[in-house]
């Protein structure tokens, strides 16, 4: 099992920052490893939306479909593989911070299988060290604005 949390305090009010998390558009700008995103549903972002990433991680790459399963706008946002390499859930939470700002938390939860479940330990450090880059990238794009 992989179970991965990771928090950081964004100076931007929380709903610009949910707004601008939850758009799949904005996924590539944000997380180094996802090349690209693909709505497969139509807008507006609801409870079954889909979209389709296509993402490199430890030298592979990989084409797996989310769907949303939880999403309350500027709250808290859970997604989750409806196909792919393995089932994963991921899940971000905005929360009002002192000042004006936001504290999000980016949770990753899964079960690999196959030759990816013998990887499990590394791949929780992989992960948390990538979100960790991942969400101060995003701290600096959304705080540029």
């Amino acid at each position: 099992m992989v179970d991965v949390v990771t928090t950081i305090i964004i100076n931007r009010p929380r709903l610009k920052v949910a707004e601008y998390v939850a758009d799949p558009n904005n996924a590539p700008k944000w997380y180094k490893n996802i090349k690209s995103s693909t709505l497969k549903t139509p807008r507006p972002l609801v409870v079954g939306s889909r979209v389709d990433f296509e993402a490199h991680f430890l030298g592979r790459t990989l084409v797996y479909t989310y769907e949303f399963r939880e999403y309350i706008p500027g709250q808290k946002l859970v997604m989750e593989t409806a196909s792919g390499p393995f089932l994963m859930q991921t899940t971000y939470e905005w929360e009002d911070a002192p000042d004006g700002a936001t504290q999000m938390t980016l949770r990753n939860h899964g079960y690999p299988s196959g030759f990816s479940k013998l990887l499990s330990p590394f791949m929780s450090l992989a992960m948390r060290f990538a979100n960790t880059k991942d969400l101060k990238l995003l701290k600096t794009i959304l705080e540029k604005d």
